[in-house]
């Protein structure tokens, strides 16, 4: 307690110190000057304390004190009037102090001083009391409130000064091995403890930026300049990068002017992120003037200069769907060549063309290859439009792509979207206005209003500013409190539910706007001065009126005032009373009555809908209340902005194959838009989608995500803060699909056949023909002479419908190239590769040209079938086969491989087992008999891969048994359609087939199927990427559907069952099946032995045609049932039947069910057993004779009888008897104590000596409880009877399930040792005599002995192993018998167990042997002896010990001497006597008989007194 002590004796110190002080002060106070200070502190100084601590306790402080955290009064201020209070610690937009404003305090010489002092004995007065708690806390935290004192020598308190300290290093060593054990609370974000500092230097030095970095996991170190990541390992030369534990450096070798920029430091964990920037800037040696921005320099050119660049953007981003909370990223690829060693372009991200700054929503990368933008948690603020702009010297390149942002998923079906964009304008002392933009999505009902929340920042309690709902997209938040920073949200309201809450806004900090502008301003350093200027005399004047009153805003909910403050106001801070008149009287009634307003706005609610009002504002002070300023005009409350107009009729046009362009003529009547919102629907659903999440302001938009094929219309709906228009009218519905471009250029011009003066010309269809169908190709030549060419010329005026043409009237010997252009509806392409150099002569060649027309249809990721056409030319003699080749198309020439070995005189082949995801490459080669001519153009390269959401041509037959191919294709265009062939020919013979055609859906009906119909039957949809399929229709394939085909066209009616049977209560017979499919018009009959039954008489009959099920109920059966019942059913041309036979054993066994069901009916009706009479084993091992009843009346008797005796209410049994909710127990083994005993036993509890004479606990269950038990029910509605054998058999299985339940109920096997030995033991529940327990040592049934004996004591089976020895370690099992074959519990006495046991033994025994052989005396001893002075006394004791013991007699606890007068002896080891002749007074005492031996020491203690008669008779 000597630290208490100190810490209160140094508290009334200084105490007594401050008051001299004050007292001094006082004295020596004999005149005021009030004086100004101006000056900022530093955040180390003790005014910059006071100050904060100012900060926190605003709410706290009194009119003339102020107070610190703990309510002292520090010192008295000036006894002028307070001015309003305000916030003295500056916080940025990311509520990061970076700074105090200083107050201006007023106040003479001594007072400041009187102050400064005081803080220092405060900054004192905190520190010891924390020392002296943090002490009390970890010593005597239960008597932190009391103080005792103590006397401590110097030895013990240096000891216990000693016990301290080793206590608080166990205690630290605790902490921090609770630390490593427990790293998870050490994990935090990275943050900074040194930043790095910007520095300026020359050209040539090395500077170092250092920074000291703490967080848990170690954080990921990284340098960036100007946003771009160093590589130190790739330039060593220039930068080297250090980490040593948590300081980290960058090192920038031989600085030159490009060396300058912003260099960054980022650290990275799994809690977060944090980075730092420093500016370094390096100077050059000039000598003279430096130029000018736009004047050359003499030397140092950038390394970029003069260069031009040539920047592409690849890996291209795509307009980006996201969901709110999701994550986002956008990324490029960028190649600026040349590349300039030591220049980096610089990447900028726009959304909608503003700019993008780093923020915790929003996170760049640029690598100087790869730019990458990530959004996190997304809201529906991100939406709009991303550009990627790539500055160089050269000028920039863009790309932009939108990025859509959807409503997360709500809990509730039906509410609104999340308002969005919320923004906090004009705030003031206690004053800001919010605003925020609709959601797209109302929900399924008009949004009603808006609820605004705020929230303090530091705390993460939302409050809600508004009871009731605004429907204006904008509201004033008054009452906050001045100095403390805000953030909002928004809820939208409907019908269903409260949306989710916007994203929170921007912080706003809740103080006047000059003192806003003035902390933003630069501030001069600390000078350690205090400056004092006097007391300005206008202070403590009554202010003067408020000017220019107007209303800002007037809507139906509230009022927004505003006004100038007073000119004259003095430097004391003023607030504002409010007053209203209602127009047409002359009563002004003040609005803020309790609470005056600090700034010069201020909203009025609860006014009433169109009343007129008018408004004034007075100003107040400490010195009163000023005059009222001029009344503002009469305002009617109502709502002054009106809800836009429609906007015109949208129009659409195609724009891809998921997206269109919707315009739209602006609303005519609208302020203050905030934008529009565009809805689609899909034409038969009525279900409108927005497109956009974010409203846009212009009058055109391009609506992304949907889906092809679809047929829709679009509308528009524009928005302001009072809501949103009507919805204009709908548009035109539009089918959504790519819109048709020109087609991309032919390729592969080839020269197929040559004559003297004409040429053959072949080449390959475009890859895209651009939405729409081919319809013709141009062909254009020019002349080569050397290195020269010639202008390109037409060949042709009129398109060609062919991939090859035959170019006539050339010169022989001349060299041509050719090149050529495909058309469709939207124009004409660019114009091919030109071809190789062609010279024009007659070739001599007697095998066949090359093939043409190569094209390939039905691309799988294993397949594809490669077609061609015959080539032009086909050489001396006709062409008699083909052959295919094929190679990987990164495969070199050598790779080319036939994919087939003998000709294939067909001019089509599919190509199998191909690697999905490789590409490949085709070309055919012809032959004739004079062999095979030179290979086609290259076909390819083809990706084998299914194309996803591709379709198989199949076959089906219909209920009337036509057969037909049917193939669908979801991605159709305007002009695409479908086209059959047979074997890749076109169908001639239309007589055999029926083509219908339907929206993506194409069906070819068999006519007449026969063998004539077999082959490849393919279809091919145009204007598609290829889109085609095929089905081979073999001959086993034919038979099967000629198969199916009958089926269909002489149909059965199917049955899911067929007719089953089953019996149910009252003993009826239900015969039943159930239908699969039939129309409303099927028939049925029931039939019994062949003759048809009708509805009547014992039969019920139902046909539920909802479900399909059969049924025919019979009341009973009876002889004349015997027989086969049927179900005859036609539906159309389709019949069906099922029967059931029901005859001979099988008749017979369910009439006997029959008819015993119809009794357990009748049973029923009256009091009966639902459970018949059974035993149970309960796990208190109670054994339990159960019944469970039904349909019992309070009148019905329940009679219980035992070997045909009944069991009466005097019987000692009937208490045995319990009932409750339906269910009879007759507990057997349930002890019985008669009423009158149990009440004596209650009141007066026998002594131990009589606990023999209370009833000992009757067994659960003996042989005397075996009989045959009844229960009887009855009441004038019926009765019924049940009964359970408990002999033989009957009571070996009720003990059987008695002793499983013990058996089961032991416990493990515990270990206990005593001096006498081990004992093993298990607990059971209860023990019943008649159950064997067996113990076993090492798998050996262990014999009793008188060293080893097993039994039970109550609950507990034991094994006791005397003096045990290591023979008896091993595995110890004990088998308690369950009924079966018996419950082991194992128990491994080896190994450590057996060393703690026998340890153990030792222990106990050694410490027997001490208690029974140890020293002691055991009688012979009184306790007072009472003796006349002048006799002797002689005393004798027995004592015991082994070895004997040592004896001594003490007096008063000295000991005595044998000799004259005390004579001491000890004989035969037991019997030490004292002898003392003639006692005296001085005698008397306390004596005692001390033995002693090696196990312990005892005394016998008596007293002596010693009397003299003569003194008694004297005092008598």
């Amino acid at each position: 307690m000597s630290a208490s002590v100190q810490v209160s004796q140094m508290k009334r110190h200084l105490h007594h110190q401050r008051k001299e002080k004050r007292q001094h002060m006082e004295k020596e106070q004999h005149k005021e000057q009030h004086y100004e200070s101006s000056s900022q502190l530093s955040t180390k100084s003790s005014v910059s304390k006071q100050t904060f601590s100012t900060y926190k306790t605003t709410s706290h402080r009194v009119k003339t004190s102020v107070k610190t955290e703990k309510g002292q009064e520090v010192v008295r201020l000036s006894p002028l009037p307070k001015r309003a209070k305000r916030t003295y610690l500056a916080m940025d937009l990311d509520k990061e102090v970076i700074g105090y404003v200083i107050p201006v305090f007023r106040a003479n010489h001594e007072e400041v001083r009187s102050l400064m002092e005081a803080r220092e004995e405060d900054v004192t007065e905190e520190g010891i009391n924390y020392v002296a708690m943090r002490n009390l806390f970890v010593r005597e935290a239960r008597e932190a409130l009391e103080v005792r004192v103590e006397k401590k020598t110097r030895t013990t308190h240096i000891r216990e000064s000693a016990e301290r300290l080793e206590l608080n290093k166990t205690l630290e060593e605790w902490t921090e091995f609770r630390k490593k054990m427990n790293p998870d609370s050490l994990m935090h974000a990275p943050e900074f403890i040194g930043r790095p500092r910007g520095q300026t230097v020359w050209e040539g030095q090395t500077i170092t930026l250092h920074c000291t970095m703490a967080g848990w996991p170690r954080p990921r170190i990284a340098w960036y300049k100007n946003n771009v990541l160093i590589d130190a390992k790739t330039h060593s030369e220039k930068y080297t990068v250090e980490s040593n534990y948590n300081m980290h450096s960058l090192q920038i070798k031989n600085c030159d002017f490009y060396d300058t920029a912003q260099y960054r430091v980022s650290a990275l964990n799994v809690k977060g992120e944090m980075s730092s920037v420093a500016t370094i800037v390096v100077k050059r040696f000039q000598d003279g003037e430096e130029c000018g921005p736009l004047e050359s320099k003499a030397y140092g050119l950038a390394p970029e200069h003069g260069i031009v660049f040539q920047t592409t953007i690849l890996d291209k981003f795509e307009v980006a769907f996201g969901r709110e909370g999701e994550t986002l990223s956008l990324g490029c690829t960028v190649i600026v060549y040349p590349t300039v060693k030591k220049y980096q372009p610089e990447a900028m991200w726009y959304r909608d063309s503003v700019p993008l700054k780093e923020s915790k929503w929003v996170h760049s990368n640029w690598s100087g290859q790869r730019a990458t933008l990530t959004l996190v948690h997304l809201n529906k603020e991100d939406e709009g439009m991303y550009t990627l702009r790539i500055n160089t010297t050269s000028g920039y390149e863009t790309f932009s792509a939108y990025v859509f942002v959807r409503d997360a998923e709500v809990a509730v079906k039906g509410v609104p979207g999340a308002p969005l964009d919320v923004c906090c304008h004009d705030a003031n002392k206690d004053y800001v206005v919010v605003t925020w933009k609709q959601p797209a999505v109302e929900g399924s009902s008009t949004i009603l209003g808006y609820y605004v929340d705020r929230c303090e920042v530091g705390t993460h309690h939302w409050a809600q500013c508004n009871d009731s709902p605004v429907k204006y997209a904008r509201f004033p938040v008054t009452g906050l409190v001045e100095g403390r920073s805000y953030v909002f949200r928004v809820r939208a309201l409907n019908k269903a539910g409260v949306s989710r809450s916007s994203r929170i806004s921007e912080t706003v900090v809740a103080m006047d706007p000059y003192d806003r502008a003035r902390l933003r301003g630069p501030s001069a350093p600390w000078t350690g001065m205090i400056k004092f200027t006097e007391e300005d005399h206008t202070v403590g004047e009554i202010p003067g009126e408020p000017a220019d009153v107007v209303v800002t805003e007037a809507t139906k909910s509230y009022v927004v005032l505003a006004w100038k403050p007073p000119i004259q106001r003095g430097h004391e801070g003023v607030m504002y009373f409010i007053e209203k008149c209602i127009s047409g009287t002359d009563t002004w009634q003040r609005v803020n009555t309790s609470m005056p307003v600090k700034s010069p706005r201020f909203a009025l609610f609860d006014l009433a809908e169109g009343k007129s009002y008018s408004f004034r504002v007075r100003c107040c002070n400490s010195a009163g209340v000023g005059e009222a300023s001029e009344a503002t005009t009469d305002i009617t409350v109502g709502d002054r902005l009106d809800l836009p107009s429609a906007p015109g009729t949208p129009v659409v046009t195609r724009n891809t194959s998921t997206s269109v362009v919707v315009s739209w003529a602006a609303s005519k009547e609208v302020k203050h838009l905030v934008g529009y919102y565009i809805e689609y629907n899909v034409v038969g659903t009525d279900v409108w989608i927005p497109c956009n999440n974010k409203p846009v302001k212009q009058t055109r938009f391009v609506c992304h995500g949907l889906t092809t094929e679809t047929t829709c219309e679009f509308r528009v709906k524009a928005l302001n803060a009072a809501g949103y228009s009507l919805s204009s009218s709908h548009s035109e519905s539009v089918v959504v699909r790519a819109a048709v471009s020109v087609p991309a250029q032919p390729t592969a011009v080839t020269l197929l056949e040559a004559h003297k003066d004409t040429m053959v010309l072949g080449w390959s269809e475009p890859v895209n023909d651009g939405g729409g169908a081919i319809r013709g190709y141009f062909v254009d030549y020019r002349t080569v002479k050397g290195k020269a060419v010639s202008q390109w010329h037409e060949l042709n005026l009129q398109a060609l419908t062919t991939t090859s043409y035959k170019v006539e009237n050339l010169k022989e010997n001349v060299v041509y190239q050719f090149q050529v252009r495909a058309m469709n509806m939207a124009g004409v392409s660019k114009g091919s590769l030109p071809s190789a150099d062609l010279e024009c002569k007659e070739w001599t060649l007697t095998v066949p040209g090359a093939p043409v027309g190569l094209h390939f249809l039905e691309v799988r990721d294993s397949s594809v079938v490669v077609l061609w056409e015959a080539p032009a030319f086909d050489g001396r003699t006709p062409v008699n086969g083909y052959y295919l080749d094929m190679k990987e198309a990164q495969a070199v020439e050598k790779g080319w491989k036939a994919v087939h070995e003998k000709a294939n005189k067909s001019k089509y082949m599919k190509v199998s087992g191909l690697e999905a995801g490789t590409s490949y490459v085709f070309r055919v080669r012809a032959q004739n008999l004079a062999g095979v001519g030179r290979p086609s153009a290259v076909l390819g390269p083809v990706l084998a891969e299914t194309v996803p959401g591709t379709k198989e041509v199949c076959v089906e037959v219909d209920d009337d048994g036509v057969i037909s191919m049917v193939f669908e294709c979801s991605e159709m265009s305007e002009g695409s359609e479908f086209v059959w062939s047979k074997n890749y020919q076109a169908i001639t013979d239309t007589s055999r087939l029926t083509i219908i055609n339907e929206k993506g859906r194409t069906r070819v009906i068999f006519n007449n199927p026969s063998l004539e119909d077999l082959g490849i039957f393919s279809c091919v949809v145009t204007n598609t990427d290829g889109i085609s399929s095929s089905f081979a229709l073999a001959e086993e394939d034919l038979k099967r559907l000629l198969d199916i085909s009958h089926e269909h066209k002489f149909p059965v009616i199917p049955f899911k069952n067929e007719m089953a049977m089953e019996l149910q209560e009252k003993g009826r017979v239900r015969f039943w099946t159930q239908v699969e499919k039939f129309t409303k018009d099927c028939q049925l009959d029931y039939v019994f032995n062949d003759v048809i039954i009708t509805q009547g008489g014992k039969y019920t009959m139902n046909f539920d045609k909802s479900t399909g099920i059969i049924e025919m109920f019979m009341d009973s059966l009876e002889v004349t049932d015997e027989g086969t019942f049927t179900f005859k059913l036609v539906d159309g041309k389709a019949k069906g039947t099922t029967s059931y036979v029901l005859i001979g054993e099988e008749f017979r066994e369910l009439q006997k069910k029959s008819q015993f069901e119809r009794q357990e009916w009748l049973r029923k009706q009256g009091p009966h057993f639902i459970e018949y009479l059974d035993f149970t084993v309960t796990p208190k091992c109670d054994v339990l004779l159960k019944c469970t009843v039904g349909n019992v009346k309070p009148e019905t008797e329940i009679i219980w009888s035992k070997n045909s005796i009944e069991i009466c209410a005097s019987d000692e049994a009937m208490k045995k008897l319990e009932k409750k909710d339906n269910v009879l127990t007759f507990n057997i083994g349930k002890c019985v104590i008669e009423q009158d005993v149990q009440a004596d036993m209650e009141e007066t509890e026998p002594p131990a000596e009589d606990a023999s004479l209370l009833p000992s606990p009757r067994s659960k269950i003996t042989k005397e409880d075996a009989g045959i038990y009844e229960v009887f029910l009855k009441d004038k509605r019926g009765q019924d009877m049940s009964r359970f054998d408990l002999t033989n058999e009957g009571y070996k299985a009720v003990m059987n399930e008695l002793f499983r339940v013990i058996a089961n109920s032991s416990s493990q096997i515990e270990v206990l040792s005593t001096e006498h030995g081990i004992i093993l033991h298990s607990t059971v529940t209860y023990y019943h005599q008649d159950q064997h327990v067996g113990w076993l040592h090492k798998d050996a049934k262990i014999s009793a002995s008188e060293r080893v004996k097993s039994g039970v004591t109550g609950e507990q089976l034991w094994l006791k192993v005397n003096e045990p020895t290591e023979r008896d370690k091993g595995k110890y099992t004990m088998d308690v018998f369950d009924g079966k074959d018996g419950v082991k519990r194992v128990f491994d006495l080896s190994g450590r167990a057996w060393e703690e046991a026998f340890e153990e033994f030792q222990r106990l025994k050694a410490a027997a042997i001490a208690e029974r052989n140890r020293a002691r005396v055991i009688g012979g001893l009184p306790d007072v002896v009472a003796i006349q002075e002048g006799k002797s006394l002689n005393l004798t004791g027995n004592v015991w010990g082994d070895p004997s013991p040592e004896v001594s007699w003490t007096k008063n606890e000295r000991e005595l001497v044998s000799d004259a007068r005390y004579l001491l002896k000890f004989e035969h080891g037991k019997f030490a006597s004292i002898t003392i002749h003639a006692v005296s007074r001085a005698d008397s005492g306390k004596y005692a008989l001390v033995v002693k031996n090696k196990y312990g020491t005892e005394a016998g203690v008596f007293t002596v007194s010693v009397y003299n008669p003569e003194d008694e008779e004297g005092g008598k």
